[in-house]
């Protein structure tokens, strides 16, 4: 009986392991199928970069609303739930981009990309929480294939768009497509997730149990944020703006900023398949330290190069420094299951005000210096996670 039960758990825990890859891995391709084709964006609306950047900070505000309120939604919904949610509210804003688009409506697109950065934020915490839960059970490092997923998502969605632009095919079409796809997979995969177990109810008459303080008061959880917060700027960055910058700075056609875009994202994904057995093997203060270095370094290069090959050297150098930090703040804001909702909620938070409303940002100041060394600033937050990053020290759960 015993046998039969552990061999049933084996399987229900590869299943949930499996859906949670696929869920990871269709969120990173309807993030592409947006970011790879920006600069067809700018070109239907006929807006500058810094007005790109304006819409972008609206999918920015939707997500900061929603990320601090996704642990609380879980633990009511559940993670399955919570993701069913966001997929069909991702599909239904596709749709509403898609169309505004279409009609090269400026307004439109806006409040479309408002309800897409709601979408996000709730289905990204959500997946992170159910790869944690995973992750504690099968006792490894996984959380960064969990995130290859996202990336090779995001690689395979940047390839199409190049495809796509090549082909003379307009986003809205695009959309249309991507958003069916999604709500078919988030509608049908989340049933193979972990189940969804909620705290017990106290029987009459006995004392409820006191609450612990806040996740948004706990120090090592907001340090964690800090260094997420540093580290997840460079990987917004390049999902927003490497494509742009290449047409900019270095004077490619729009197809070949894509399959830029698509090399430092395919540089992620090599990494984080790998990067489970680095973490196990050095540590994650050590890695994260490693990481914010090559990120440096790649970015300097892909900015100071004077020709695409060495610009495309640096592209993947900076995709591979950029791929390993935010599955370690997930993964280090997760130590303690029990908080482990509240404290991904938050962690996620801090993360993504960088990661959604940083690159906006670098659009306003793209206006004043070029989207091209205006990724220069993004050293500054590097640094920072670099010198913060003993924070993700794992935790010793009692």
């Amino acid at each position: 009986m015993s046998m039969n039960t552990g061999t049933a758990q084996h399987a229900g825990l590869k299943a949930a392991a499996a859906a949670t890859f696929v869920v990871f891995g269709i969120n990173g391709l309807v993030f592409a199928s947006w970011a790879a084709r920006i600069p067809a964006v700018t070109e239907t609306l006929q807006i500058t970069s810094g007005q790109m950047g304006t819409l972008l900070l609206c999918t920015a505000v939707g997500s900061l609303l929603a990320l601090p309120t996704a642990g609380w939604v879980v633990g009511r919904i559940g993670t399955a739930n919570t993701v069913r949610f966001g997929g069909l509210l991702a599909s239904a804003a596709g749709v509403g981009i898609a169309l505004s688009l279409a009609a090269a409506s400026i307004p439109g697109t806006a409040v479309a990309l408002f309800f897409f950065g709601i979408a996000i934020g709730l289905w990204d915490v959500s997946q992170n929480i159910e790869g944690a839960d995973v992750e504690h059970k099968l006792r490894r490092t996984i959380m960064p294939q969990f995130h290859a997923a996202f990336s090779g998502g995001a690689f395979v969605g940047a390839l199409i768009g190049a495809g796509l632009s090549n082909l003379g095919v307009g986003l809205p079409v695009h959309l249309l497509v991507i958003a069916g796809i999604v709500l078919l997979v988030t509608m049908t995969v989340p049933r193979y997730f972990l189940p969804h177990i909620t705290a017990p109810t106290p029987a009459e008459g006995e004392p409820k149990a006191a609450k612990g303080p806040s996740a948004w008061r706990d120090g090592r959880t907001l340090l964690i944020g800090v260094v997420v917060l540093g580290a997840t700027l460079t990987e917004g960055a390049g999902n927003d703006w490497i494509a742009k910058a290449s047409v900019d700075g270095l004077g490619t056609s729009e197809s070949t900023g894509a399959l830029m875009f698509a090399l430092f994202v395919l540089a992620m994904t090599a990494m984080r398949f790998l990067g489970g057995r680095v973490i196990d093997k050095y540590g994650r203060v050590a890695v994260l330290r490693a990481s914010m270095a090559a990120a440096a370094a790649g970015l300097c290069l892909f900015v100071l190069a004077g020709n695409v090959w060495l610009a495309a050297v640096g592209a993947a150098l900076w995709g591979v420094g950029a791929a390993l930090a935010f599955p370690m703040g997930m993964s280090a804001a997760a130590d303690d299951p029990r908080h482990a909702a509240a404290r991904v909620s938050v962690v996620s938070t801090l993360g993504y005000i960088s990661f959604l409303a940083g690159p906006p940002l670098l659009g306003y100041l793209g206006d004043l210096t070029g989207i091209h060394l205006a990724l220069l600033a993004i050293l500054a937050p590097i640094l920072l996670a670099l010198l913060l990053a003993g924070a993700a020290k794992p935790l010793k759960v009692k």
